[in-house]
């Protein structure tokens, strides 16, 4: 890959017509794509298999209903920390990306330096996680939690444009 170069634009229109359909749906057959988007089944089968080699389809997994796997909560918590010095927030970040109940850890720009999207069971175990996170390993100035109420839409699907 040229500098410069990202797998962005050597994708072409049959690509992201099948990283639309495996976005929705992981479990469509080759077969099926392959009608969807007009090429061979082999020719999707090795299109697929080029994406994943090369990091642009980077995980295949199915989606819990977290309400089905007992009474969880979302928690959102926007994290300031103490130090900026790199190996504080390389502490945090791995520290973030250790804990199961952490699903996705974001260091962003603003007044927080990290944000969290958490599930868990309930407050108690909430309340255990933030002396584990938070209080003890030190470092974290204040953290603000935000319960969610609802689930409107959780995705992680990157929009890529209908080719019609």
């Amino acid at each position: 890959m040229n500098k410069g170069d990202t797998m962005a634009t050597r994708l072409d229109a049959f690509d992201l017509k099948i990283l639309n359909i495996v976005q929705e749906n992981n479990l469509v057959t080759n077969r099926e794509i392959a009608e969807a988007v007009n090429l061979s089944t082999p020719a999707v089968a090795r299109r697929l298999q080029r994406l994943r080699t090369e990091g642009v389809i980077w995980q295949d997994v199915s989606v819990l209903r977290p309400e089905e796997m007992g009474n969880r909560l979302t928690i959102i918590v926007e994290v300031s920390v103490e130090s900026e010095a790199m190996e504080h927030l390389e502490a945090a970040k791995q520290r973030f990306s250790r804990c199961p109940q952490v699903q996705q850890c974001y260091y962003v720009t603003g007044e927080a330096d990290f944000v969290l999207i958490m599930s868990v069971k309930d407050m108690s175990e909430y309340e255990a996680l933030t002396r584990k996170l938070f209080f003890e390993p030190g470092n974290v100035k204040r953290f603000r939690t935000t319960v969610s109420m609802q689930r409107v839409k959780v995705s992680m699907a990157i929009p890529l444009g209908r080719e019609e």
